[in-house]
């Protein structure tokens, strides 16, 4: 995702200026050159701007023609902005001194209230704030629309699980064994139940075998059933998994641990989809769905004389890939937020928020457990943590201190408190920095200068996102 606050990014945020003074708008473009500044000197000009550009952030002079000395025009401008595009961040700047005109364009929806003279530093502050703001308000409406993949229990921001979840759409409809790849804890068997739900067979049932979990004296039995007397202790008929699943679906998970005998008689039934119960002579014909699921990689396993190459090639009707949880983008973050939610509801307290390091953590651990581990850490985390935030700590994700870290200075230990101090109340806050500011009891100018003085930007001061409604399950 484009971080559309930082001006150093490869695709900066859009920035139009609409001032109808060339002098004020060479120098703001000179101010602005890293971003993508477009400019216009009047309404109709602006509104152009704002349809072909879309831009994040608007400076909108409130003096305008034809009213350049009231605030007439600028006000109508700053509506209609806002009628077209709500999410832009609009700054009023105005060498008008009318409090009541600054108070009207924040209620109506104006982001912040400039006064000129302009003094470099403040502004750019301010719109690279305005940046940021924007940015996370996009991030929480892609947070909102993640699960509208169609596949029921799948939460994701990732273009790689979405491509998962398009390939499952287009394949459930149909008859066609699927094949789900993926390392433990990706979410394969949420795949598997997805597939089934948006297929013809979803009123019948899904039933799913673990080949890994059963030994293999024990496996025939679960999957083909058994007579009564088929071995000691079959004091009854006893229907298998497959037999149970006609009509519906039949999930083998592990597939790949499936023992050589047992592969050659699941074979059989994959091509003539007859049963034989164990110990019985009775041909039974069943009309089932397979559907299999491995964290080996089966071609691997071929070669090494492990898996039987025809029954990779039954099984193997449609294969999908389903990442690892370090290779999906913000998904992390996205799922998080999920999680927290969740465990925060069902434990009835009130909702959690992430610390910066925490947010570093989510970011830079490598999920060797997927989407489970991740679960299980929230889990913990919601238990565990104190007051209103959840930290690196709390996940079990904090670094351990260097040896080489060694006393700091009550400088730096003031600092360090105070940058911490700083980033919580924006955190709390959400990004709002007059909120911040009464919460750290401070006036808003001076909350610019801590920003700037402990270096408190983008990445920093980011908030983490709102947790995501989400009306489907986590993937898991």
């Amino acid at each position: 995702m484009t971080n559309s606050c930082d001006p150093t990014s490869a695709e900066p945020g859009v920035l139009l200026i609409v001032d109808d003074d060339p002098g004020i708008v060479t120098g703001l473009r000179w101010l602005f050159k890293p971003y993508r500044v477009v400019t216009a000197h009047c309404r109709a000009a602006a509104l152009e701007m704002v349809e072909r550009h879309k831009p994040a952030v608007v400076t909108l002079d409130l003096g305008l023609p034809p009213d350049p000395d009231g605030a007439t025009e600028g006000l109508r401008t700053l509506e209609e902005i806002l009628a077209r595009a709500p999410e832009t961040k609009v700054i009023m700047v105005s060498g008008n001194g009318d409090r009541a005109n600054a108070i009207a364009a924040v209620g109506m929806g104006a982001y912040d209230f400039y006064q000129k003279p302009i003094e470099s530093e403040t502004l750019s502050l301010i719109v690279q704030r305005a940046f940021h703001v924007h940015r996370l308000e996009e991030e929480n409406r892609a947070l909102r629309a993640v699960s509208r993949s169609g596949l029921s229990g799948i939460v994701t921001a990732s273009a790689a699980m979405r491509q998962a979840c398009r390939t499952v759409e287009k394949v459930a409809p149909t008859d066609v064994n699927v094949l789900l790849l993926g390392e433990s804890g990706t979410g394969k068997e949420l795949f598997a139940r997805a597939t089934h739900e948006l297929s013809r067979r979803t009123r019948k049932p899904f039933i799913a075998l673990n080949c890994a979990a059963i030994p293999e004296t024990l496996l025939e039995s679960e999957l083909f059933g058994h007579e009564r007397g088929a071995f000691t202790g079959a004091v009854r008929q006893v229907k298998g998994k497959v037999e149970l699943a006609s009509g519906g679906t039949l999930f083998l998970d592990e597939i790949g641990d499936m023992p050589a005998s047992i592969q050659a008689k699941l074979l059989r039934f994959l091509q003539d989809r007859r049963i034989e119960r164990l110990g019985g002579r009775e041909s039974i014909a069943v009309d089932v769905r397979v559907i299999s699921a491995t964290n080996r990689d089966l071609e691997a396993a071929i070669k090494q004389g492990q898996f039987r190459e025809d029954l990779y090639f039954r099984l193997l009707g449609i294969g999908v890939h389903i990442p690892p949880l370090r290779e999906r983008d913000d998904d992390p973050i996205v799922l998080a937020n999920y999680f927290t939610e969740r465990f925060c509801r069902e434990q009835g307290r009130p909702r959690l928020r992430f610390t910066p390091d925490a947010v570093a953590a989510l970011r830079r651990h490598a999920w060797p457990g997927n989407v489970r581990e991740l679960e299980n850490r929230m889990q913990r985390a919601v238990v565990l943590a104190d007051g209103t935030g959840i930290t690196a700590e709390d996940l079990g994700l904090a670094m351990a201190p260097t040896a080489e870290s060694g006393p700091r200075t009550l400088r730096a230990a003031r600092d360090a408190a105070e940058r911490a101090a700083l980033q919580d109340a924006l955190l709390m806050a959400r990004g709002n920095l007059s909120e911040a500011a009464k919460l750290l009891g401070i006036s808003r100018p001076t909350i610019y200068s801590l920003l700037k003085e402990h270096g408190v930007d983008q990445a920093d001061a980011e908030a983490p996102k709102d947790a995501t409604r989400v009306t489907q399950g986590a993937a898991a």
